[in-house]
C-alpha cells in the first residue's frame, strides 16, 4: 500500500526540518523563514542487485590508476586564480553573493571568453527574458558565436536543451528559480533546492558537463537555502564588495580542485568587471599623506602577497562607555590588541572610542596583521605619523611578544616592488630576509621593539 504525502515545515534558510509552523527558526535565529512542504514518499525500489553492487568493488589506493586533470581557462584570469587554475570538466560550482555585486555580470563575461576559444556555452536565466539578457551581453561586447542562451524555469526542459546541444560549460542564473515537476513544493523551498541539485549534479558528472550555479544569498550574506547545497558541490565562490566602492573581491570558501586561500580582484566598470593585476597599487592609491593612525601591512593570501592601508582613531570618549568599531578585522583581535597596548606599552586606551578599518573593502584574516594593528593604534593614539615609506607585518602575542609569520621574503619584495623602502618584521624572519640596499630592514622581537623603531 503507498504511503500518503506527509506535511513537515523546514526553514528556507538553514534547512532545518519542524513537526509544525514556527515563527522563528530555533536553528538560525531568522524570522519569517519557515514554510510548508509537502513530502511525497517514492516507491521502495527494492535491494540492489549483485551485478549492480559489483559494479565497483572496492581496490586499493596504490592500484587505481591516477588520472591527471586537464582544466580549461576562462579568459579571466582572476576567476581561473580562484578555480585553482581553471575550470574542471564535471565541476559544479556555486557562485554566491549581494544583488547587485556582479555575479551574472561575471558569468556573462566569462561564459563569452569560454564560448570564443572553441568551447560550446548554455547560459540558462530564470530572472530575465532573452532579449533583457541579450542587452547586457551587447553592453559587455560579447560577440561570441558557440554561446547559447535560453530563459528556462523548469529542470526538466533544462535537460533537455543540454541533451540536444551539449554543451561544455552550463550556467544556471539563478538556482533558487528553477524548479521540477516531480517535487511538490515551490521554486526555491529547500525541497526544491536539494532536488535540482541532485540532479544538476548527476547532469554535470555524467556528461562532465562544468555547471555554474548562481546562488542567491540571506540577510546575513551566506547563500540561501540549506548548508547541504554548499557541500553537494565541487566549490563554493562568493563575489564581495561594499556599496558605492568598484573594488569587488572574488573568494573561495570551499574547492575540491584547489585552495581556499585564493582571491580575485577586479574593478567594477560601465563595461563590466575588469581584472585588477596589481591590487596592493590599487589599495594603496589614495592614501594619505602625513596621517597619524595609517599603517601599511603586508598581508598574503594563497600565493598572492598584498599591502592594504590599516586606518586606526582613537579619540576620547564623552558619552559613557567607550566604542570599539572594526571593520575589514575581527573586532575580538582589536580588543585582544588593545590590552596589550595597555598592559606591555604602557598605553591608556582603556577609556577611548577606537575604530579600526581596512581601506578598500578588504577583509584581513590572518595574524599578520597584529603589529600593523598595533602600530595604527599607537600612531592615533599618540596623533604622530608614520614614516609613508614603512611596510609593517608579524603576529603579536599576549605577553607582546612578536612572533614570525609565513612567506615574509614574499611580502618584502612586494613593498620593494612598489617602493617602500623600510620594512619593520619579527626577528623570527630575519634569517630568510636577504640584504639588499634599497630596503633597511628592522627586526623586533616585542611590541615595545617595534613602537621604538616606528617613533624613535
Amino acid at each position: 500500500m503507498a504511503k500518503k504525502p506527509r506535511i513537515q515545515f523546514a526553514c528556507k534558510s538553514c534547512g532545518q526540518n519542524f513537526a509544525k509552523w514556527m515563527g522563528r527558526c530555533t536553528a538560525c535565529g531568522d524570522w519569517g523563514c519557515v514554510e510548508e512542504e509537502t513530502i511525497v514518499p517514492k516507491a521502495p525500489t527494492g535491494a540492489i542487485g549483485l551485478a549492480q553492487a559489483g559494479a565497483n568493488p572496492p581496490q586499493r589506493l596504490k592500484e587505481i590508476e591516477g588520472a591527471q586533470v586537464k582544466r580549461a581557462l576562462t579568459g579571466i584570469g582572476e576567476l581561473d586564480r580562484v578555480l585553482g587554475g581553471g575550470i574542471v570538466p564535471g565541476s559544479l560550482v556555486l557562485v554566491g553573493g549581494d544583488p547587485g555585486i556582479g555575479k551574472s555580470t561575471l558569468l556573462l563575461q566569462a561564459s563569452d571568453r569560454i564560448a570564443s576559444s572553441g568551447r560550446k556555452v548554455l547560459y540558462v536565466t530564470g530572472e530575465e527574458s532573452p532579449r533583457q539578457t541579450k542587452m547586457r551581453f551587447d553592453r559587455l561586447g560579447a560577440k561570441a558565436d558557440d554561446l547559447w542562451l535560453v530563459s528556462e524555469t523548469a529542470l526538466i526542459r533544462i535537460e533537455k536543451y543540454v541533451e540536444d546541444i551539449q554543451p561544455d560549460v552550463l550556467i544556471i542564473d539563478s538556482v533558487q528559480t528553477l524548479y521540477s515537476e516531480e517535487v511538490s513544493s515551490s521554486p526555491g523551498s529547500v525541497t526544491q533546492l536539494r532536488a535540482i541539485t541532485a540532479r544538476l549534479m548527476a547532469l554535470a558528472k555524467g556528461k562532465e558537463i562544468t555547471t555554474f550555479l548562481v546562488g542567491h544569498v540571506t540577510k546575513d550574506g551566506s547563500i540561501a537555502g540549506p548548508k547541504t547545497l554548499e557541500h553537494m558541490v565541487d566549490t563554493v565562490l562568493y563575489l564581495q564588495g561594499q556599496r558605492g566602492q568598484a573594488f569587488r573581491i572574488l573568494r573561495a570558501v570551499k574547492n575540491r580542485f584547489g585552495s581556499t586561500d585564493e582571491i580575485g580582484a577586479f574593478e567594477m566598470k560601465s563595461d563590466g568587471l575588469q581584472e585588477v593585476i596589481n591590487p596592493s597599487a590599487f589599495f594603496l592609491a589614495e592614501r594619505a599623506a602625513g596621517s597619524s593612525g595609517s599603517v601599511v601591512a603586508a598581508s598574503f593570501e594563497g600565493t598572492r602577497p598584498l599591502l592594504c592601508e590599516i586606518q586606526s582613531l582613537v579619540t576620547p570618549n564623552a558619552y559613557g562607555s567607550p566604542r570599539r568599531t572594526a571593520i575589514g578585522v575581527e573586532s575580538n583581535r582589536v580588543a585582544l590588541l588593545l590590552a596589550v597596548l595597555e598592559k606591555k606599552a604602557g598605553m591608556s586606551i582603556a577609556g577611548c572610542d577606537v575604530f579600526v578599518n581596512v581601506a578598500g573593502g578588504l577583509r584581513l584574516d590572518e595574524p599578520a596583521a597584529d603589529l600593523a594593528m598595533i602600530a595604527a593604534l599607537a600612531s592615533s593614539h599618540l596623533d604622530r605619523p608614520l614614516d609613508a615609506q614603512t611596510v609593517v607585518f608579524g603576529e603579536v602575542g599576549l605577553g607582546g611578544e612578536v612572533r614570525a609569520v609565513v612567506a615574509a621574503p614574499a611580502r618584502i619584495a612586494e613593498a620593494r616592488q612598489l617602493g617602500f623602502h623600510h620594512v619593520i618584521l619579527p626577528a623570527g624572519n630575519q634569517s630568510e630576509i636577504k640584504a639588499d640596499a634599497g630596503t633597511r630592514i628592522t627586526a623586533v622581537s616585542t611590541v615595545g621593539d617595534a613602537l621604538d623603531a616606528l617613533f624613535s
